[in-house]
């Protein structure tokens, strides 16, 4: 079943692409939530139409969104963690931790965005994660967990 997203939607792809899907998913999940509708032709032809017109404005936010991510990258996040024995951490570092982190440090970045590989970090030490600034820029953003100081 050939679709068009009105939405982004996450592990299959971006508004105003044109996926593929099951017939069942596309059916049952994806036009009932409004995420989707049918590729018709005459719904193809309008699509086209649209990101013609879009193209413009969507190389200025691109290069925002450049911009952002350069900036990122100039930031050193270090987190701190309760620690256990050795390096372990007592519950884990996840997304909303990291947005909160980068947030303090005056950038504005939605958690939804930012993918821990792993899911979360249970140990301390340096890590990467990648922020999706927009479909065409993704980052590669280090942070280190450390451990917090003992009272």
């Amino acid at each position: 079943m050939e679709l068009i997203l009105k939405e982004d939607v996450q592990n299959l792809g971006f508004k105003d692409d044109l996926v593929n899907v099951k017939n069942g998913f596309g059916r049952n999940y994806l036009i009932p939530q409004g995420l989707a509708m049918m590729a018709t032709p005459s719904a193809k032809k309008v699509l086209a139409e649209n990101l013609r017109q879009k193209a413009h404005k969507e190389k200025k936010i691109i290069d925002a969104a450049n911009k952002q991510g350069e900036a990122l990258k100039q930031l050193e996040i270090k987190i701190s963690a309760k620690v256990g024995t050795g390096d372990k951490l007592f519950g884990s570092i996840t997304t909303i931790d990291l947005a909160d982190a980068i947030q303090k440090a005056g950038h504005e970045v939605d958690k939804k965005f930012i993918n821990i590989q792993g899911g979360s970090v249970k140990r301390t030490g340096p890590y990467n994660a990648q922020i999706r600034l927009h479909r065409d820029v993704i980052i590669e953003f280090p942070f280190e967990v450390i451990a917090e100081a003992k009272k």
